[in-house]
């Protein structure tokens, strides 16, 4: 494809579209399941050993928090709305946990002498018990779509805010 062909498509807002719809709904909903059942929320976290163990308080305002950023960039993508940094944000979240995800299937892996792609596990996601190579490459798509999002100059589709620039 042409730099000419790129760009009318992204002008079209096609592209940016599909990628705030596919993130935005993704993230309203795997919030939402978290904010409906903190307490496995805070289980699966827990399982990861990424907070200090002397510092539950860490770990609780995470699993308080999270779950309300994701809810909040979800609907701030299906609306349009400061779809760079929202994007920017969800793809630094994204990478964090397919980092996460990808060492704690590695750990189960090692410890149980199985391939990394058999390991299913409740990996926090808010979907439940999940096979570590379907999630991660679920958390590839996601990623490309947030750069997809990132990348686009295309605002078609998209709240405007022209009260914000108005003096």
């Amino acid at each position: 494809m042409t730099e000419g062909a790129l760009r009318r498509l992204d002008d079209s807002g096609v592209p940016l579209l599909l990628a705030r719809l596919g993130v935005g709904a993704t993230f309203l909903v795997l919030g939402g399941n978290k904010l409906a059942d903190p307490v496995a929320f805070l289980k699966a976290l827990r399982e990861y050993d990424m907070f200090p163990p002397g510092a539950p308080v860490l770990m609780n305002v995470t699993a308080a928090a999270l779950p309300f950023a994701e809810v909040a960039c979800g609907a701030l993508l299906l609306a349009g709305v400061a779809v760079r940094g929202t994007a920017l944000f969800l793809l630094g979240l994204l990478a964090a946990f397919s980092l996460a995800i990808h060492a704690h299937a590695s750990d189960l892996a090692a410890a149980g002498a199985q391939p990394l792609c058999s390991i299913v596990f409740d990996c926090g996601c808010g979907k439940g018990l999940q096979n570590a190579c379907s999630a991660l490459a679920q958390n590839a798509v996601l990623l490309l779509l947030c750069l997809v999002a990132l990348a686009s100059r295309s605002r078609r589709w998209c709240l405007r805010a022209e009260w914000l620039r108005r003096g």
